[in-house]
């Protein structure tokens, strides 16, 4: 086993506003199931997440700044409204502002000035989708970024985004520690894909399915209504494809589903072209849903990326789309074909009630941490607590480094239950 230590930058001083802070030395596992009852050798500890006796900023000399990176997913606005009451009304922080569009924020020559976040401004954003600060993609120079956090004599960052935001994360505090500046920067994980290593569940993730399950039950009235009918719903999912697979799950009106972690044939006597033809056969309609990610190396590779880094993704929808449309037209059979691609739709909702309250608590965790003068690391929610994962354990690996499905689980099997699919098409 080994005890993951979070950094502090010194010995926390000034007595904490709070009652009922949690002790110093609890400890949570990496892990909720070990084999023959023995705990692992490479089984992580992780401290648990709370408000401290003591802080190490004093609440009322502390400035926050929180900053919102990457695509938009639901319950953005949720957490800075929550980081900001926690801040003000909690602890009694005179100054928290907001970094507007993402980390070019951080870069007088290229973003906005900052915005102070008052109770006032913090009312009503968590009824709305998107973030009221902005966002942006793409990374900042480390050393403008850290001579404006300086220059604003901002004590504290959060950092709201996936493993490219949390890197730039680390990297601002690195560099901060080199100049002798006090910065805790405390990241809160943002992906509605699900897919971050040490994280049970993202915020955003619950809302993405919700509403995925809507759209996939519009489609199967579509596909039902006609006479071999058949509906394809894009999901998101670059490497991961747990939306795909819980909606396919909660839906249960998906035939076919389709995922980045399981390679899949259109052709051949056990393709998916072939099982659609004895499902339309059989039931004269079916319902498809893939996954952003899934079948990339049916299309022509890309080498081009997004200003994340993250590399552009081929339409693997509009292509199952147009090769299942030319597969029937070439047999002769009567297809009726509708695609729904319902991305933007569902990264601009509000939070549902789920990640509501899931934001609010990674939120205030975020923040308890933070006056304590913990920084370099990400809050999580895992095996049913909240807790400090070091920002490099969270990144480790890259882009294609994170969390997948495991296809000998029970989500994967309950995937294979309810549409009845093979275990491998090809």
């Amino acid at each position: 086993m080994k005890t993951c230590n979070i950094d502090i930058l010194g010995d926390p001083r000034f007595p904490s506003p709070l009652p009922m802070p949690i002790p110093e030395n609890i400890r949570v596992p990496s892990s909720a199931s070990w084999p023959d009852g023995k705990a692992p050798g490479d089984l992580l500890l992780f401290e648990m997440a709370g408000a401290r006796k003591n802080l190490f900023f004093n609440p009322a000399e502390t400035r926050a700044a929180i900053v919102t990176c990457g695509g938009l997913c639901p319950g953005l606005n949720n957490v800075i409204r929550s980081v900001t009451r926690e801040l003000r009304r909690s602890y009694g922080v005179q100054s928290v502002l907001g970094i507007r569009g993402g980390y070019r924020g951080l870069d007088p020559s290229r973003g906005k000035p900052p915005i102070e976040l008052t109770d006032d401004f913090v009312e009503d954003i968590h009824i709305k989708g998107g973030t009221d600060i902005e966002t942006s993609r793409g990374p900042v120079d480390t050393n403008t970024a850290v001579d404006f956090l300086i220059e604003q004599q901002i004590d504290i960052l959060f950092t709201v985004g996936g493993d490219g935001t949390q890197r730039g994360g680390r990297d601002l505090h690195q560099e901060a520690e080199r100049r002798g500046h006090p910065l805790s920067v405390v990241g809160i994980p943002k992906t509605i894909d699900n897919d971050v290593r040490f994280v049970s569940r993202s915020f955003g993730f619950t809302t993405a399915v919700s509403e995925a399950v809507g759209v996939i039950d519009s489609a199967h009235t579509e596909a039902h209504s006609v006479n071999n009918g058949l509906s394809i719903i894009k999901l998101m999912g670059r490497n991961a494809g747990f939306i795909a697979a819980a909606a396919t799950v909660a839906s249960q009106e998906v035939n076919f589903c389709l995922i980045p972690e399981l390679p899949f044939a259109l052709a051949g006597p056990n393709g998916l072209l072939q099982a659609l033809e004895k499902r339309l056969d059989l039931k004269h309609h079916a319902v498809i849903v893939v996954a952003e990610g899934a079948g990339q190396d049916l299309l022509d590779e890309s080498n081009s990326t997004d200003a994340s880094g993250n590399k552009k993704l081929q339409d693997i929808g509009t292509f199952l789309r147009d090769a299942i449309t030319d597969h029937f037209n070439s047999r002769g059979i009567e297809m009726v074909m509708r695609y729904l691609d319902p991305g933007y739709q569902i990264r601009g909702c509000p939070a549902n009630e789920e990640d509501s309250i899931l934001c609010d608590r990674m939120a205030r965790h975020a923040v308890h941490a933070a006056m304590s003068g913990r920084t370099g690391l990400v809050i999580s929610y895992l095996n049913g607590q909240f807790v400090h994962v070091p920002i490099e354990l969270i990144t480790a690996g890259g882009k294609s480094g994170g969390k997948r499905i495991d296809l000998e689980g029970e989500l994967w099997r309950g995937v294979l239950a309810t549409t009845g699919q093979p275990l491998k098409f090809g």
